[in-house]
């Protein structure tokens, strides 16, 4: 059953408990199904006040981060799977059982050279790990392949997708990003059917991280892709509406989009309905 999200992003830039609330507070206004938590930080979550305030606003709620620079999968295996274990707790204890985003890599690290067969490995051998520690709490963690400007580890769909086959594990999906493939992919649509059989939620983000359907994303092509696919996961708002500081480098995004956060949520809301209603119900 598809299910129409929003980032926390479009509303604030920076998630504490106060920010947070308030997103949960405005994404459940305005009717989506759940809000996505940038659970960036899982030492200064707070787990019993935004429960709470999803039980209030009546919505569900995923969460996803990128790995810190000084956790780099690859280059620090065992911190970074202490790192995501805990933010597995934390997701737990929120009573959520998504936790996607670039979660083997950081965001921003680059090393000038393709990723080595032995990085991949040591992906593939820490995620078995991790994945496996989601299953025991109910818990999906996905990947998230992100432009060439913003890592070297997982570009395409079809990256990501060979990583979580090596994985083998049930609850490891594909989390992909329309911004992201309006960069690496030759089509949207031939992109979403070659990796149909792993992907479980999508960012819904135009090419300037504004208001949807006024950038250069073919939406009518990533449309009918998630169609032909047969797409039955979440369809999730991302833009950057406020900018976080802990991504602002990594990202590249030195300033917000020309549309206010209401314009950007209920303009893509209904942008999301319509198409759902056209394509994929």
């Amino acid at each position: 059953m598809i299910k129409i999200g929003s980032h926390a992003f479009v509303w604030v830039g920076e998630w504490t408990t106060e920010s947070g609330n308030y997103a949960i507070e405005q994404c459940g206004k305005i009717g989506f199904d759940l809000i996505e938590i940038p659970l960036l930080k899982p030492d200064e979550f707070d787990v019993k006040s935004h429960r709470a305030a999803l039980d209030q606003a009546g919505i569900d709620g995923t969460c996803s981060l990128a790995l810190p620079a000084s956790l780099h999968l690859p280059f620090y295996p065992d911190a970074a799977k202490a790192f995501l274990i805990k933010a597995l707790d934390k997701v737990q204890e929120l009573g959520c059982h998504y936790l996607g985003g670039c979660t083997p890599y950081s965001l921003g690290t680059l090393t000038g050279k393709p990723p080595t067969t032995a990085e991949r490995q040591t992906v593939i051998d820490v995620m078995k790990e991790v994945c496996a520690e989601a299953a025991k709490r109910d818990i999906t963690v996905a990947l998230e392949p992100c432009n060439r400007y913003e890592t070297y580890m997982y570009n395409s769909l079809a990256d990501a997708r060979d990583a979580i086959l090596a994985v083998g594990a049930s609850n490891f999906k594909l989390h992909a990003d329309t911004y992201h493939m309006n960069i690496e992919e030759e089509r949207f649509d031939t992109a979403f059917i070659n990796a149909a059989d792993v992907i479980g939620y999508v960012h819904m983000s135009e090419s300037h991280r504004g208001q949807v359907g006024k950038g250069t994303v073919k939406w009518d092509e990533v449309w009918q892709g998630l169609a032909d696919a047969k797409f039955s996961g979440y369809l999730v708002l991302e833009s950057f509406a406020a900018i976080n500081p802990d991504l602002t480098a990594a990202t590249c995004l030195w300033r917000p989009p020309l549309q206010s956060s209401d314009e950007i949520a209920r303009g893509g809301y209904e942008f999301l309905k319509a198409g759902v209603a056209q394509y994929l119900s």
